[in-house]
């Protein structure tokens, strides 16, 4: 067990690296466009909600097939890793057009959310040049799903650490121009990730094409026609899988939506926090990626035990893991806030707001190692359903209850005109969700009688 617990730490590390460089993406657009101004960080807190909304639901749909791809690599079934990773094009290019098609003409929703006129133009703009960069960035997810299948991630985790270095200089310039470019704001942000976007997808094609890792995989043969049957399989699995990241992304992201209304000072804040939360959950997502990766290669090689083994071991590790961001929020918060903004009022507004981060993430770290460890034991339609009721209603809507239709007492006024009802809301939510899908995981992987 001390090897396992080894082989998935080495994974998770390397995947944490990948996914701490495409949230510095983020993060680089949040201080890049808070020094250009408050009116460009705000768009880009509405942008980058939607944005993230559809892109994080489709995604959710392909990263669902992490765990047949092991389970076949666990079974020793190379090629039909190739055949099923080609059929899933089909998919994509379905996901591609729907997508676009969201990000493209996006009025209904800033109009169904109230987003301030002032600010929807320059968000429409946003989302017109992202728009363009969702094709390769899901593209791009497929490549990194197989990685982690294979239990390679190392050359991805380079991609997303080289891009890095490209992304943070074009959005300074693009932002703010130079050189001969005009200054763009937040669409200079938009721009850069579009250009980053086609750069890793571009680099992933050409190491499919050159590397030894990829051969057993027979993945260049003539692209077979749509087989339904496994493209029903995927959809069984995925679609709740991704219904249930849209759930919990919009959850969280709407909320950007709906603080729009209060103004720049109280959406500044709150995309900083947000983007802190976001962070902070790339520490359980990377251990959740490792450990139902190596839990579907057990599972796949009949050994039932060992995985249920790994699941109990992996749970300890994310409930710590989560404890120990959660309290560095809560005693740095003021630093934090400090690094991100030079307004006064952004500062304390924001210090405030990551008390709830704090808390936050530490029912985000055990709920976001369940649901992805209980895709491995294709259960994906209950995390569905208590994604809609506790994050939806528990947390979104009453959160949207106590800030705008609570007849608040006078004291509370100050409280209630700010994102904090939101974030207190969708932590309390986010604790419940964690016991369910705790109480659910436990359940499935406790042997039959004969077998304890």
């Amino acid at each position: 067990m001390k090897g396992e617990l080894q082989h998935i730490s080495r994974h998770a590390v390397t995947v944490l690296a990948g996914q701490l460089a495409v949230m510095a993406f983020g993060t680089t657009d949040t201080i890049v466009a808070s020094r250009y101004s408050d009116e460009a960080v705000a768009a880009l807190s509405v942008g980058s909600a939607i944005f993230v909304s559809v892109y994080a639901s489709l995604m959710g749909i392909f990263q669902a097939l992490l765990p047949l791809w092991s389970e076949q690599r666990g079974a020793g079934q190379a090629q039909a890793i190739g055949h099923s990773l080609r059929q899933s094009m089909y998919l994509c290019l379905l996901a591609c057009l729907l997508g676009m098609s969201v990000l493209l003409m996006p009025d209904a929703l800033l109009h169904w959310t109230h987003v301030p006129e002032a600010m929807q133009l320059e968000v429409k703009r946003y989302l017109s040049v992202l728009a363009w960069g969702l094709p390769p960035a899901l593209l791009f997810r497929i490549y990194s799903a197989l990685n982690q299948a294979l239990g390679h991630p190392k050359l991805v985790t380079w991609l997303q650490l080289t891009s890095l270095l490209i992304k943070i200089p074009l959005s300074i310039w693009f932002t703010f121009g130079g050189l001969g470019l005009s200054p763009m704001g937040a669409v200079g942000c938009a721009l850069a990730t579009l250009v980053v976007n086609y750069t890793m997808f571009g680099v992933g094609l050409w190491l499919i094409r050159t590397q030894d890792l990829y051969t057993a995989l027979a993945l260049w043969t003539r692209m077979e026609r749509p087989d339904l049957r496994m493209l029903a399989r995927f959809c069984r699995l995925g679609i709740p899988a991704g219904l249930a990241i849209l759930v919990e992304v919009t959850s969280f992201t709407l909320m950007a939506l709906y603080v729009a209304r209060q103004g720049s000072l109280s959406s500044a804040s709150h995309q900083i926090a947000a983007n802190l939360a976001a962070i902070g959950y790339m520490f359980p997502l990377s251990l959740a990626i490792a450990a139902s990766a190596r839990v579907s290669y057990w599972r796949g090689a009949g050994d039932e035990a060992q995985a249920r083994q790994l699941i109990q071991q992996c749970f300890k590790l994310s409930a710590l893991m989560g404890a120990a961001v959660a309290a560095t929020l809560f005693i740095a918060r003021g630093l934090i806030a400090d690094i991100y903004t030079d307004s006064s009022q952004v500062q304390a507004l924001t210090s405030w707001l990551l008390i709830c981060v704090a808390a936050y993430h530490l029912a985000d770290s055990v709920q976001t190692y369940c649901i992805f460890v209980l895709r491995s034991y294709r259960i994906t339609v209950a995390p569905l359903l208590i994604y809609c009721v506790l994050l939806w209603g528990g947390g979104l809507g009453l959160g949207y209850w106590m800030a705008y239709e609570w007849q608040a007492p006078a004291s509370w006024h100050g409280w209630q005109a700010t994102p904090m009802p939101f974030w207190a809301c969708s932590t309390a939510a986010l604790f419940l969700t964690a016991a369910a899908f705790s109480t659910i995981l436990f359940r499935a992987i406790k042997p039959a009688p004969e077998q304890a």
